[in-house]
């Protein structure tokens, strides 16, 4: 199939860089699948192929799980300061890289190359960060309770891990569960999404030039159920991280009881955004648009329904619109665009589903509401009125391009629509009221609050959920812990001489 001039330049760029991988990593080699098979990773804003890759299942798995499991012993003896250094290396690296990572993202994931290059930036964030902390894993000596005893706990790591990542942040949501796995002394099989391999595969290639030792890291791709069901089955495989759909979640959760594997998880959101009467306007706006319409609404703390106090909705409603309509909608690799395409055909037509459903009980639509002129899966900037918590997209994941207006009256009733959701990632509140901020975060069932920001990720503060949306930390000293076992070792018998 024939590519347009602009592609072949990016590939040839990225060849030339040594960072377009098409084959999997097992046990430090790059390989095929055993059978052949291949899958193709298409650019989402042009349809464009950008490359094969292996489209694998159990027996490769079982392999990559089988060299992390030898691996794991000569990894995790390493000293901690080692470790670090490693991934210090692979941290600087990937910057070094930037610029050639951040088109990767943006070819076979469509999100503008600035926000890609904010992606790369924050995903190696994490090396950094981690690499640190493996210098910080530290136990305790307990009081004992007879003279001749003494009581010691010891962290160690959990061993093989098994993380399945998503399209969204192809490259931070890797490394923000391999950072803490690499730096407690773990060592991993990787599956990435379908959707957007290649900037897992060029991560992995930039580990193994920082010196991540092979089988230390192993990359696997192609049939998810069978992936899935290697890891779950494998008694190697000690822990599991995923990061994905609620409904996936659920049956990697009850998959891991067989082998009683430990378990982190980070699902699906259904994130209010609260904007009280008495919040600044301008930071209003501003923060509910980044909060909504990052990567193209397509993130699992985006603002799903935005909760507007009745005293303010018509002035929000207004300016957040005019704010809305100057987004840029194109191919992430043009200057200016602000807003990719959606990932899949699937997506846009759960967008369409769920306008349709609000639509037909009541709700209007003030901005955007139909696909682009620019075809394929792109998406107007969308903003509905009148929308209500029993509409559809109030009850489900939007992850598109679409703001869902609220109205409430009092700080009572917005806490309880907040809260009127199995979600509880995060949430969001604008007010300049701060006896207020403090009731209301407090009140809000979810793991991630921001208050008068709508841009609160970072490495250094924990990442998760709450109810289904699901269990663990990520990120920050917390995110160490999920790697890590604890063991307690009693000294008895000890005679002074």
């Amino acid at each position: 199939m024939s590519v347009t001039p602009q592609l072949a330049a990016s590939i040839s760029r990225l060849r030339e860089s040594g960072l377009l991988k098409t084959q999997c990593l097992i046990g430090g080699k790059w390989v095929d699948a055993y059978d052949g098979k291949t899958l193709e990773v298409q650019n989402p804003a042009t349809g464009e192929v950008i490359a094969s890759v292996p489209c694998m299942g159990k027996k490769e798995t079982a392999d990559a799980i089988s060299s992390a499991y030898i691996t794991f012993y000569s990894w995790s003896k390493l000293t901690a300061n080692d470790r670090s250094k490693r991934l210090r290396k692979w941290y600087d690296l990937l910057l070094s890289h930037k610029d050639d990572l951040a088109l990767l993202i943006t070819l076979e994931q469509g999100k503008p190359l600035k926000e890609a290059l904010t992606e790369v930036i924050y995903g190696a964030n994490f090396l950094e960060f981690f690499a640190e902390e493996a210098k910080r894993i530290y136990g305790d000596i307990i009081p004992p309770t007879l003279n001749d005893r003494r009581l010691l706990v010891f962290k160690q790591p959990v061993g093989v891990v098994g993380a399945i990542t998503p399209w969204n942040f192809p490259l931070a949501m890797i490394t923000r569960k391999v950072g803490p796995a690499l730096a407690s002394g773990c060592t991993l099989v990787v599956k990435p999404s379908e959707l957007t391999p290649l900037t897992a595969l060029a991560a992995a290639e930039l580990a193994l030039q920082a010196g991540i030792p092979p089988g230390a890291l192993n990359v696997v791709l192609g049939n998810a159920s069978e992936i899935g069901d290697a890891l779950l089955e494998s008694t190697q495989v000690r822990k599991l991280t995923f990061t994905g759909s609620t409904a996936v979640g659920k049956k990697l959760m009850s998959g891991s009881a067989n082998t009683v594997k430990k378990v982190s998880l980070e699902l699906g959101g259904n994130a209010p955004c609260i904007v009280f009467d008495d919040a600044d306007i301008d930071v209003a706006v501003k923060g509910t648009l980044a909060a909504k319409f990052r990567n193209s609404g397509q993130t699992c703390v985006c603002a799903n329904r935005i909760l507007v106090q009745e005293g303010i909705y018509e002035k929000f409603a207004d300016a957040f619109s005019k704010a809305v309509q100057n987004l840029q909608v194109g191919n992430g690799l043009e200057d200016g665009v602000a807003q990719g395409p959606l990932i899949n055909e699937a997506a846009i037509e759960k967008v369409e589903r769920l306008i349709k459903d609000a639509t037909s009980k009541g709700a209007n639509v003030m901005l955007g509401g139909k696909r682009h002129s620019l075809g394929m899966t792109f998406y107007e900037p969308t903003v509905i009125g009148n929308v209500n918590n029993e509409m559809l997209l109030c009850r489900e994941e939007v992850f598109g391009p679409v703001a869902p207006l609220l109205r409430f009256k009092t700080e009572e009733e917005a806490v309880h629509m907040a809260n009127d959701t199995n979600a509880g990632l995060a949430a969001y509140i604008f007010t300049q009221n701060m006896p207020r901020s403090w009731r209301v975060s407090e009140a809000l069932e979810y793991g991630l609050v921001g208050v008068n920001e709508g841009s609160i990720s970072t490495e250094v503060a924990p990442f998760g959920g709450v109810k289904q949306s699901g269990l663990g930390r990520e990120g920050s000293k917390y995110g160490m812990d999920e790697y890590l076992e604890v063991k307690y070792v009693c000294f008895g018998n000890i005679k002074e001489l």
